[in-house]
């Protein structure tokens, strides 16, 4: 589906949503609910690609919480009806029953292996002024054959999240010393130990496993339940930080009971000596030892050789194809400017976040905004409630529905204050933000974009 520069005018186009994830397909639902055409581009195979890269990960947020009201209305003629809402599924659960059918009522609404290379206004780069309110966006794609396109649209909705770039190992935000020549034995994913290959990988390893958000805590449970199976088996648990009585999250305090559960669990892996702790180690270098890896800190430390390593230091926000488009950005987060300070770990939980709407992910550029994971940059406090209810007031003012826009309505459960980057160097600080904070990484909490 492509467009040239001679359709008459802005608001006859397409809205183009960047990626049929979550948040992704939910804005594709508001956007029919409005009567306004869209496109979803979205590069991998399926609905929910970066999803199905976790399916064996459980999220902490019900089916309650992590389906679109608009995408209901949509799936009901077909028949379909949402799960329990007080089960929790898995990623692989989330993208089949639920994703994967809102994407095929879509239709050809949605458009697989199309990879967005840039994103601009037609005619301006990001330097010219002139008549640049007026010019419709162009969003240039490359699909899996290689075959280049140019797409005409009225705005872009990124929802193309962070899954694809995970922080590094190295304690400075830049890969560590040799971590790229150490590839083979690095992981920056939570490792599906029902796959025979990779549980072969880690049985009976000392693996270390970087990070202090939920996904370390999922890996460090599974890492534990295999050690009580396979002798020999050991996990270290590698912290910026102390450890201090939040680190293992809110545990049965927390309102998101799932979550408490998980680092109740890695609580359990270390008191039962599956799991050794490392406290106040900030990773500056990988180096070989044999066939195995040594962890070098910043201030000399060297650890015992492991076998491998997990790195789950969070995610970041992939901003290169929007080059030629001018967006506000906060210094730190990489967040929209007027949303970061509400969401900054080092103040906010999930819990705490206030509600936000079109006003707060607008930038300079108007008509392109970022949502759901994405809108949140660095920080690790994203839900997936909080994706539904962005892309339902920005497809509101598109519509030129202002006031529907502004009613911005979000209620998330409280969990208390996530201790952030900014504080690492406070005494007592909470808890370490790598590896998301109380909130978790995309692979837990519900709803990576």
């Amino acid at each position: 589906m492509a467009f040239s520069n001679n359709v008459p005018t802005t608001d006859q186009l397409p809205v183009v949503v960047i990626g049929a994830g979550p948040v992704g397909l939910a804005a594709a639902a508001h956007l029919v609910e409005r009567g306004l055409e869209l496109l979803v581009l979205e590069a991998g195979p399926s609905a929910g690609t970066a999803v199905r890269d976790w399916t064996h990960v459980r999220l902490f947020s019900p089916w309650s919480e992590v389906t679109d009201p608009a995408a209901e209305k949509l799936l009901a003629p077909t028949g379909w009806s949402r799960p329990d809402g007080s089960a929790y599924p898995t990623g692989g659960d989330w993208a089949t029953m639920y994703l994967q059918p809102l994407a095929d009522v879509l239709g050809d609404k949605v458009r697989y292996g199309a990879t967005v290379t840039g994103v601009a206004r037609a005619g301006r780069d990001r330097i010219v002024d002139s008549g640049r309110d007026e010019q419709p966006f162009t969003v240039h794609i490359r699909s899996v054959d290689g075959r280049e396109e140019r797409i005409i649209a009225r705005a872009v909705i990124d929802a193309s999240g962070t899954w694809s770039t995970p922080g590094p190992l190295g304690a400075d935000g830049l890969p560590a010393l040799g971590e790229k020549a150490a590839a083979d034995r690095i992981a920056y994913r939570v490792p599906d130990l029902k796959d025979p290959a990779v549980r072969a990988r880690y049985t009976g390893k000392r693996t270390a496993v970087v990070g202090s958000g939920a996904s370390a805590f999922t890996a460090l449970a599974h890492l534990a339940e295999l050690a009580g199976d396979e002798p020999g088996t050991h996990a270290v648990w590698i912290l910026r930080r102390g450890i201090t009585g939040s680190t293992f999250g809110g545990g049965e305090a927390d309102q998101l009971p799932a979550r408490g559960a998980l680092g109740l669990r890695a609580k359990a892996a270390v008191e039962a000596g599956h799991a050794s702790a490392v406290t106040g180690f900030r990773t500056q270098a990988v180096e070989r030892d044999g066939d195995r890896l040594v962890l070098v800190a910043e201030d000399g430390r060297r650890l015992d050789p492991v076998d491998e390593v997990i790195v789950l230091t969070g995610f970041r926000p992939e901003l290169s194809f929007l080059s030629e488009v001018r967006l506000g950005l906060d210094e730190r987060l990489q967040a929209p400017t007027a949303l970061a300070p509400l969401i900054d770990p080092n103040v906010h939980s999930c819990g705490t976040v206030h509600p936000h709407g079109v006003n707060e992910l607008s930038h300079p550029e108007q008509g392109v905004y970022l949502v759901g994971m994405k809108s949140y940059g660095r920080a690790p406090t994203f839900l997936a409630m909080t994706g539904y209810e962005q892309v339902r007031s920005i497809t509101a003012a598109i519509a030129g529905d202002r006031e529907a826009a502004e009613r911005v309505e979000l209620t998330l459960p409280e969990t208390g204050v996530c201790g952030g980057a900014g504080l690492f160097e406070e005494p007592g600080a909470a808890q370490d933000s790598e590896g998301g904070g109380c909130c978790g990484a995309p692979a837990t909490a519900s709803g990576g974009c």
